[in-house]
């Protein structure tokens, strides 16, 4: 996992200050709840959740969305208790998905 903040983007409203934080309530999410990651292809990363994160990673994404609207977040129950959080990006943003992707767990 790499600790520089290199994949937020310059479109991002987020103040700068604040992306670290941002970033470490990813990485918590990724660590607690991540059962599975998939990158479908260069635009799309979907995860699947424990179904018990699904009210904290929709507060995140939104909040998320309301700094870097180029995100599309879609959730989807996937399973009695799971939940797959897709996460798309446009053709442009294709590196802030590959940085997303390189903090998942491995």
């Amino acid at each position: 996992m790499t600790d520089d903040l290199t994949w937020v983007p310059d479109a991002c409203a987020l103040p700068t200050a604040e992306r670290p934080f941002r970033v470490a309530e990813f990485d918590q999410l990724f660590a607690d709840h991540l059962r599975s990651a998939d990158r479908v292809d260069a635009q799309t990363l979907e995860l699947l959740l424990a179904a018990e994160s699904r009210e904290a990673a929709a507060d995140l994404a939104a909040r998320e969305n309301e700094c870097c609207s180029f995100f599309t977040f879609t959730f989807t129950d996937a399973e009695p208790d799971a939940v797959q959080l897709r996460i798309a990006v446009p053709p442009t943003r294709t590196a802030v998905l590959d940085g997303i992707t390189e903090r998942l767990p491995r």
